[in-house]
């Protein structure tokens, strides 16, 4: 399985941007899609924007217009920039990933890293 590891998080006052990392280790195999989703305390985890092999991309309702999800063509890696944050930002960011291993599709998840926005 691939390691995926997250970094960048941590404290910003409202109306403040962070950008979050994510990079894999232990892999061959390009990533089909990679993806940030976010988990709040008490909520589900959604997701926060989706970026494919090809470029296209998907956002949620909650983060069009403020979070940029970005990706060097080919690479294992991916960025979240993220601006404008609120209060509803606070949860914990997670990174994923699609691939085929074998031509069987493999997915795996990173350990997370907590944002919080708060004045």
């Amino acid at each position: 399985q691939a390691q995926l590891v997250e970094s960048g998080g941590g404290l910003v006052q409202p109306g403040g941007s962070l950008r979050l990392s994510c990079a894999a280790s232990g892999i061959i195999f390009t990533f089909n899609t990679m993806g940030w989703y976010r988990q709040a305390p008490g909520k589900l985890r959604e997701l926060v924007a989706q970026i494919n092999n090809d470029g296209t991309t998907i956002y949620s309702d909650s983060t069009k217009g403020r979070f940029t999800i970005s990706r060097p063509m080919g690479e294992n890696r991916m960025y979240l920039e993220m601006t404008n944050l609120t209060p509803e930002d606070t949860a914990v960011y997670y990174c994923y990933a699609e691939w085929r291993q074998y031509g069987m599709p493999e997915n795996d998840w990173g350990q997370g890293t907590q944002v919080t926005v708060s004045s």
